[in-house]
């Protein structure tokens, strides 16, 4: 009975946080959007003015976002657990003027969702390519390090990532390796971060298992690299995590 009960809180808890009323962008950090060449101009307001942070994210449809909390939520409630998370992340970015911020969209950056966040946060847009994750995460970061010395790069739904992880990141790429990168508690990353392009840390990855992170420490041990790492974080995969974010909002 009082596990019953516990589910019970949990699925309204869900329910409420899920909520597209809930969910409507916001101006709670009252930001404009941000020109490019407003952006460039700007660059003396930044701690990090040499670098970029790249936010991974796709356009939120449903049967294309968060599949894995569903069918405990539904298709709907899977999109707009996907926009909670990502505003999340936006919120985070923007909670102090580290660096310009890109968010690199998917499949391309005309969805509705996409341009609402151009105008409630002074991000720039840009479209993800490449034929798999590892493409589209080496061609990111290498189109960002022909512009800036440092890019970090990060997906849209690690909760524990907070604005802090994101400084230490960056002030590691300036002072102690040429590369960072965020490990999780299953075995992958959520964040890496580069002083040059570096392909091979991508190529024919099994993305998505846990070996990932044990791979990528091979690989820039075997290519000579300092690899620089964080805290271990934990990301939004399961249904278990998603009610571990809900418990951490209403705590």
């Amino acid at each position: 009975m009082e596990a019953m009960l516990r589910f019970g809180v949990f699925t309204a808890i869900l329910l409420l946080m899920v909520s597209w009323e809930a969910l409507r962008p916001t101006r709670r950090l009252g930001l404009q959007p941000c020109r490019l060449d407003l952006c460039a101009s700007a660059e003396h307001t930044y701690q990090f003015p040499d670098s970029v942070l790249l936010v991974f994210c796709k356009a939120p449809i449903a049967g294309q976002v968060k599949t894995r909390l569903q069918p405990k939520l539904s298709a709907e409630q899977a999109v707009a657990a996907h926009i909670n998370l990502t505003q999340m992340t936006l919120d985070r970015a923007f909670q102090q003027k580290l660096c310009p911020v890109v968010l690199c969209c998917s499949p391309d950056n005309e969805h509705p969702f996409f341009q609402q966040c151009a105008k409630d946060y002074p991000l720039i847009l840009t479209q993800q390519s490449g034929s798999d994750l590892g493409e589209r995460m080496h061609n990111a970061l290498t189109d960002a390090l022909s512009r800036y010395r440092h890019a970090v790069l990060i997906g849209c739904d690690c909760p524990s990532l907070t604005v802090d992880n994101f400084r230490q990141a960056l002030s590691a790429l300036q002072n102690i390796s040429d590369s960072v990168i965020a490990p999780t508690e299953d075995g992958g990353y959520v964040l890496i971060g580069l002083n040059a392009p570096q392909p091979r840390l991508f190529d024919g990855m099994t993305w998505g298992t846990d070996s990932v992170m044990a791979e990528t420490r091979h690989r820039a041990k075997e290519m000579g690299l300092l690899l620089h790492e964080l805290e271990p974080q934990w990301d939004v995969d399961s249904i278990a995590d998603w009610t571990r974010y809900l418990c951490a909002q209403n705590a």
